[in-house]
C-alpha cells in the first residue's frame, strides 16, 4: 500500500502556515487580532480568527473596565469574565492551530459578518 503524505498547510501572504498565523492572532488578544487584520491580506481563515480575537477580547476588555466601577458585584462579575476570557483565549488558539474555523458564541457570528466588510 502506498502512503499518502500529509497535506501541506496553506501559506499566508506573510509566508506563515495558516494555522500558525491563526493561533498567533489570539496570543495577545485584541492587540494581535488587530495586527493580523492589518497585515494579512489573503487568508480568509486568518482574517476570521483575527477578527474574532479582536471583537471578543476588545469587548471583554471594555466590559471588564465598566464592571470595575461597580463595587463588590463588579469584582465578582469581573472575575467570572476573566475566566470566560481565559477559556476563549485557549480555545481560540487550539482550534486555530488545528485548522478549524471555530466560532465563539455571539462573537463568532459577528466576526464572520464583519471580516468581509473590513478591508484595511
Amino acid at each position: 500500500m502506498e502512503e499518502i503524505p500529509p497535506e501541506e498547510p496553506k501559506k499566508t501572504s506573510l509566508g506563515m502556515d495558516e494555522n500558525v498565523e491563526g493561533l498567533l492572532a489570539y496570543v495577545l488578544g485584541w492587540l494581535t487580532g488587530i495586527i493580523f487584520l492589518l497585515l494579512e491580506k489573503e487568508s480568509d481563515f486568518v482574517r476570521f480568527h483575527a477578527m474574532q480575537s479582536t471583537i471578543t477580547f476588545l469587548g471583554l476588555t471594555i466590559l471588564s473596565f465598566i464592571l470595575g466601577f461597580i463595587p463588590v458585584i463588579g469584582a465578582v462579575l469581573g472575575g467570572l469574565l476573566w475566566i470566560v476570557g481565559l477559556i476563549f483565549w485557549i480555545l481560540g488558539m487550539v482550534k486555530a492551530y488545528q485548522g478549524e474555523r471555530y466560532k465563539f458564541p455571539v462573537f463568532g457570528n459577528l466576526a464572520e459578518q464583519w471580516v468581509g466588510k473590513v478591508n484595511i
